[in-house]
């Protein structure tokens, strides 16, 4: 990666967390629609003497699409 790309990637991850926030706020409504996807259960590697647990679900719903949408007008904004 470039030294000026972690800005986008940055603006995403933060439009991911308003949408969420956005969501939860606005309980029982359309912007909470989505869908998971990931593993269902951790996958776990126990060597013995160490013990790594692994595990991704991402939920994605119309609430953090549109705080990505914002998070990368503000970029053009700000670029």
């Amino acid at each position: 990666m470039r030294k000026g790309n972690w800005l986008p990637v940055l603006l995403v991850l933060i439009g991911f967390v308003v949408g969420r926030f956005i969501g939860s706020y606005f309980e029982g409504t359309f912007l909470n629609y989505g869908q998971s996807f990931g593993l269902s259960s951790p996958i776990i590697l126990d060597l013995g003497f160490f013990v790594l647990t692994f595990g991704l679900t991402i939920h994605i719903t119309i609430a953090s699409v549109i705080g990505v949408v914002i998070a990368l007008v503000v970029y053009r904004f700000i670029r």
